[in-house]
């Protein structure tokens, strides 16, 4: 199967005690399980930051606004749904002045509700604790660049 570019951004949440967001999904085709930042395709004619923004709001509920304009590059190779993922992806830095704000689930897509498991705020030490794979498996260094 061809590999795809989907344009993509993602939002490192880092909550007042230096823990960053994951969300816990499962892919609805192989079972497989994984952590990744909130995040997703950039829509046509929209920027990578409102692209970032208008994700965090939808698969949190956390205040768009707390989205830096800075970002950086992260490569991504991954496989979701039977399609391979690659090609760069915004990363961008969200800071928040609470320990683990409050996430919800009510903006999500219906099918999003599904493949959702959960989320968990996590410090970046104890990344390599988490159940299955983690998404992207350099995370910890994306995270030390924006924080």
């Amino acid at each position: 199967m061809a590999s795809v570019h989907r344009p993509a951004a993602r939002v490192i949440c880092f909550d007042a005690d230096g823990r960053v967001l994951l969300l816990h999904w499962e892919d609805p085709v192989t079972g497989d399980r994984l952590w990744e930042p909130p995040g997703g395709g950039i829509d046509p004619g929209e920027t990578p930051l409102r692209a970032a923004r208008r994700e965090l709001a939808e698969e949190t509920g956390l205040d768009p606004s707390a989205v830096r304009e800075r970002c950086i590059d992260v490569p991504r190779d991954t496989w979701w749904k039977g399609t391979h993922f690659v090609g760069p992806e915004q990363f961008f830095p969200a800071f928040f002045g609470t320990a683990r704000p409050s996430v919800t689930r009510e903006n999500l897509l219906s099918y999003e509700q599904s493949e959702l498991q959960g989320h968990r705020w996590v410090h970046p030490a104890d990344l390599h604790t988490l159940p299955g794979r983690l998404e992207p498996p350099d995370l910890a260094a994306v995270i030390r660049e924006l924080s």
